[in-house]
């Protein structure tokens, strides 16, 4: 349930196609609805603009599907995060219009396609290891209604690869950055461009990276400044964060 769809039920009670009794009937499910298991919060459309995503690491494959699919029925897009390969299987068999993004490991179920937003997100990552992250990023802010430009493999091991994607650097509205090892590559970026940079330090490096500690502190410690830095491995809430600020870029 968005303001849009509110609008039209509240429409459709002034001018008497709808009754009011059957208007508590749809709107009975808000703010969330028990499943037992989970408590879905199909109102938050209407506070943050875009619907609960579901995170899937440690759901059973039936949990997700029941979870998508009541998501559906109230209307809902839906973006399923950290899923498995046997929960897209068991998603796609219950929803085959469903898209599975593997190296994002999510997938999505499109009911209606957001308002296109003009401008665009970069996403940007270091090394093809740190794709997966990136592309958690990419699909989040695709779902959002945003456009993408991907710029990868362009980390400060070779500054050459990232200063020949400049122009596409320079015309973002917000960059979501990942890189693992030592983690310099955000402030590089922020070095260069003046948008919101948004540091996502991967878990990709050898021991002294400590699964992602070592880069989260650099990032944490950048001398460039319009950085912001998320959790270790979290495209999910940059590529949010990015979507949120182009949104605003856009006067949404």
């Amino acid at each position: 349930m968005d303001k849009a769809k509110l609008k039209d039920l509240l429409d459709a009670v002034a001018a008497g196609s709808l009754s009011p009794d059957d208007a508590v009937k749809r709107l009975r499910a808000l703010p969330f609805e028990d499943l037992g298991f989970a408590k879905l919060d199909h109102h938050r459309p209407l506070r943050k603009g875009y619907p609960e995503t579901v995170f899937c690491a440690g759901k059973a494959p039936e949990q997700v599907v029941e979870i998508a699919s009541r998501m559906r029925e109230h209307g809902s897009n839906v973006l399923l995060t950290r899923c498995s390969a046997d929960t897209a299987a068991a998603v796609l068999a219950a929803h085959p219009d469903a898209v599975h993004h593997e190296a994002a490991r999510a997938v999505t179920i499109t009911v209606t396609p957001p308002p296109a937003l003009s401008g665009y997100v970069a996403v940007v990552c270091a090394g093809t290891s740190d794709i997966p992250v990136a592309e958690e990023a990419v699909v989040t802010a695709e779902s959002l209604g945003n456009a993408v430009e991907r710029i990868y493999d362009v980390g400060v091991a070779g500054l050459h690869r990232l200063l020949g994607q400049r122009e596409k650097l320079e015309g973002a509205n917000a960059l979501v950055v990942c890189a693992g090892m030592e983690g310099a590559l955000p402030s590089v970026v922020a070095g260069l461009v003046d948008k919101p940079v948004i540091a996502v330090p991967t878990s990709i490096g050898y021991g002294a990276s400590f699964g992602g500690i070592a880069p989260l502190l650099a990032m944490l410690n950048s001398c460039a400044s319009g950085v912001a830095v998320v959790n270790i491995d979290n495209g999910f809430g940059a590529g949010v964060l990015a979507g949120m600020i182009n949104r605003v870029a856009n006067g949404t």
